[in-house]
C-alpha cells in the first residue's frame, strides 16, 4: 500500500513543506550574512588572492605542449 499523495508530475514547489523549508533557510541565511557579516568582507582579500593560482591551474590546462612545434611525434 502506497501511502503517498503526491501526483506524479507535481512540483516540489507546490508541496507545503518545501515552501516552509525554503522560508526556512532564506530566514537563516539572512541571520547568517547580517551576523557574520564583518568576518565574511574581512575575508574578501584573501579569497581574491587564492582565486589567482586556482584560476591558473584550472583554466590552463592545455598549456603543457608548449614547444613541439605542431609535431606529434618526437
Amino acid at each position: 500500500m502506497n501511502h503517498e499523495t503526491r501526483t506524479q508530475n507535481g512540483s516540489w514547489l507546490t508541496n507545503g513543506r518545501s515552501i516552509v523549508l525554503l522560508v526556512f533557510l532564506a530566514v537563516i541565511g539572512f541571520f547568517l550574512f547580517t551576523g557574520h557579516q564583518t568576518h565574511v568582507f574581512g575575508i574578501l582579500p584573501y579569497l581574491l588572492l587564492l582565486a589567482c593560482p586556482l584560476m591558473h591551474f584550472f583554466m590552463h590546462g592545455g598549456h603543457g605542449k608548449h614547444g613541439d612545434g605542431g609535431n606529434s611525434h618526437h
